[in-house]
């Protein structure tokens, strides 16, 4: 007798589908920034969610994922501090490595580059967090109803997402690979806390692009 598959697994399988496809474009492919995120991303991440939450659950995508699109202000504000902590403390690692304060090290600075680098941040943290948290944590969550077990699974989930760009970017190694593996895990663990507790996928994309824009600005 054939054993029946879980929702959970269905998801899951979906999402190991994901990072194979992620992995080989990320090994294969070394293109510009700004496709990986405004194209790739989208395809690889979002595209194949939005149609396993529509054929598959038969659900609305944004009810589904938990996107409200008329955020509540003080949700907005509360995750607003929260993306501003992990700002501060990168502030406070540049200032640590480079012994003073070095605004976008290596780049030139000019107001066409800072609104790209918003536009890079605030895209990756949409995908990300469609993914990551919309989708997969939610529908852990929803099994287990056990908050902490199902943020950790997930989060080690959202670090795996990460080993193929970690691994693949040589800019990225020694001490900087330990610190990228540790904060990814830390800023995991803390918007899926703040998504399950709000319910609101505003809150990690705020709060995950204030991540990304430290990134891009101070390292």
């Amino acid at each position: 007798m054939t054993e029946k598959i879980s929702e959970n697994q269905k998801m899951l399988n979906l999402w190991a589908v994901i990072l194979i496809v992620w992995s080989v474009y990320r090994y294969y492919f070394h293109l510009p920034d700004w496709f990986d995120e405004f194209i790739a991303k989208p395809i690889v991440f979002v595209a194949p969610v939005y149609f396993y939450i529509k054929k598959r659950e038969k659900k609305e995508f944004f009810t589904a994922i938990n996107w409200n699109l008329k955020p509540v202000a003080s949700n907005l504000f509360f995750g607003f501090a929260i993306g501003l902590i992990f700002f501060i403390t990168a502030l406070f690692g540049n200032y640590i490595k480079f012994q003073k304060f070095v605004f976008l090290p290596g780049k030139a600075i000019n107001l066409l580059n800072i609104f790209l680098i918003i536009c890079l941040a605030l895209a990756t943290s949409i995908t990300e967090e469609i993914l990551s948290r919309g989708f997969v944590l939610k529908r852990l969550y929803e099994e287990s109803k056990n908050i902490y077990t199902s943020s950790f699974f997930s989060s080690i989930l959202f670090f795996f997402l990460h080993v193929p760009i970690l691994f693949t970017n040589i800019k990225i190694t020694g001490n900087l690979l330990l610190y990228f593996m540790v904060t990814d895990l830390l800023l995991s663990l803390t918007v899926s806390f703040i998504y399950l507790e709000k319910k609101d996928l505003n809150l990690p994309i705020l709060v995950h692009l204030f991540y990304n824009l430290s990134i891009y600005f101070f390292t």
